[in-house]
C-alpha cells in the first residue's frame, strides 16, 4: 500500500463517522430527502456548490439553515430579488469621516461568509448573478478594482423555483456549469408528510448539535483528492462526458437525437471528485464505476441542452443520461 492509500484509509474511518453525525443532525429538522441531503454534503466535501431546485414549501430552505447548524461555519442567507444590485451582496466602498478628515473602507456584504445561501437565485438580474459568479469560481470578490479573498472553505447553495418563470432570469449556461450538481428535490411521501405535521404543529424544536468546523471540512476536502481514480474508472468518466456531446463517436442515439449541446470539460471533474467521496463513504479506498453512475444525472443534467424535438417530445436530460447509463459499454475492451 501506497504511503498516500495509507494516509487515506487512516482518515477514512473518521469521515465516514462524522459524515453519518452530519446526516443525523440534519435528519432532527428534514424529514427525509435523504438523496438530496447526500448530493449537499457531497458538494460540500468535493469543494463544490449546488442548485436546489424545487417547487416552494419542499424544505430547501430548511435543509440548507439546518446543515449550517450542523457546521461551525459562518452562514449568510441571501434573498434575490429583481432590484438586488452587485453591491447589495459583494459590499461596497463608503466615505468614512473622521478628525483626520475623509478616508475610505470597504464593507463587506453577505458574500462575505463560509457558507451561503442564494434564495431564489433565479429572481435576480444578470448583472448580479455574474458578481455571484465570480465567487463561485475565483473564491474572490472585486469591487472598485481591489480583490477581496473568500474566506476558505466557500460553499454556495442555491434555491429555485422551476414553475414561476415571470419575473425571473433563468441562469445562463456558464453559471449552471460552475455548480457541482443540480438537485432536484421532490414531494415527500404519506408517511414523511405525517411527520412532517407531527413536527411542525406541535411545538417540536430541534437541537442541532455543531459536527464538523473549518479545518476539518478543509482537511476532508484535501484527503478526498487523494483517493484513487484508476485509470479505467477514468476512461469511463470521461467517455460519459464525450457521450452526451451529439457529434462525438461515442453518442448515443438519444443524445444524438435530443441534445443540442453536451457537458463541458467540468463534468467529468465533477464526476471524479464525487465518484472519490462514494468511494470512501462505501469504505474502499479506490473509485468503482458504480460511484461515477451514481453521480451522472446530477453532475450532468444541467450542462446538456435539449434541442427542440427534445422540447417537443417532453423528453428531459434526466431520461436522456438515464439512457446513456445503461446503455455505454462501462470497459472498451
Amino acid at each position: 500500500m501506497t504511503e498516500t492509500a495509507s494516509r487515506v484509509e487512516t482518515t477514512a474511518d473518521s469521515f465516514r463517522a462524522d459524515y453519518q453525525r452530519t446526516r443525523e443532525e440534519i435528519a432532527k429538522a428534514v424529514v427525509g430527502h435523504d438523496e438530496i441531503v447526500d448530493g449537499v454534503l457531497i458538494c460540500l466535501f468535493a469543494g463544490g456548490h449546488a442548485l436546489l431546485e424545487g417547487v416552494p414549501g419542499l424544505g430547501k430552505t430548511l435543509l440548507i439553515r439546518t446543515l449550517s447548524e450542523a457546521l461551525d461555519l459562518c452562514f449568510s442567507r441571501i434573498q434575490f430579488t429583481p432590484d438586488l444590485m452587485p453591491a447589495d451582496i459583494t459590499g461596497t466602498t463608503v466615505v468614512v469621516e473622521s478628525e483626520e478628515g475623509r478616508t475610505f473602507e470597504f464593507r463587506k456584504g453577505p458574500l462575505f461568509a463560509q457558507m451561503v445561501l442564494a434564495d431564489e437565485i433565479n429572481r435576480a438580474t444578470p448583472k448580479t448573478q455574474s458578481a455571484l459568479l465570480e465567487a463561485m469560481q475565483e473564491k474572490s470578490v472585486t469591487v472598485g478594482g481591489e480583490t477581496h479573498q473568500l474566506q476558505q472553505p466557500f460553499f454556495v447553495m442555491a434555491t429555485q423555483n422551476p414553475i414561476e418563470q415571470e419575473g425571473t432570469y433563468p441562469l445562463p449556461e456558464a453559471q449552471l456549469d460552475r455548480f457541482f450538481f443540480k438537485l432536484r428535490v421532490g414531494y415527500s411521501d404519506r408517511n414523511q408528510l405525517m411527520e412532517i405535521i407531527d413536527r411542525t404543529t406541535t411545538g417540536f424544536q430541534p437541537k442541532i448539535e455543531k459536527i464538523l468546523d473549518t479545518e476539518k471540512i478543509m482537511h476532508y476536502q484535501s484527503m478526498i483528492r487523494e483517493v484513487e481514480l484508476k485509470q479505467d474508472v477514468q476512461d469511463y468518466a470521461v467517455r460519459c462526458v464525450l457521450a452526451t456531446h451529439p457529434e462525438a463517436e461515442v453518442a448515443t442515439p438519444q443524445v444524438k437525437t435530443f441534445l443540442r449541446f453536451g457537458a463541458s470539460p467540468r463534468a467529468a471533474q465533477t464526476l471524479a471528485l464525487a465518484g472519490k467521496v462514494r468511494a470512501l463513504l462505501a469504505g474502499r479506498s479506490t473509485v468503482a464505476v458504480e460511484d461515477i453512475q451514481s453521480a451522472i444525472l446530477p453532475a450532468l443534467r444541467h450542462r446538456c441542452i435539449l434541442n427542440f424535438e427534445a422540447e417537443a417530445e417532453g423528453v428531459t436530460t434526466d431520461d436522456i443520461l438515464t439512457n446513456l447509463v445503461e446503455t455505454l459499454p462501462t470497459t472498451t475492451s
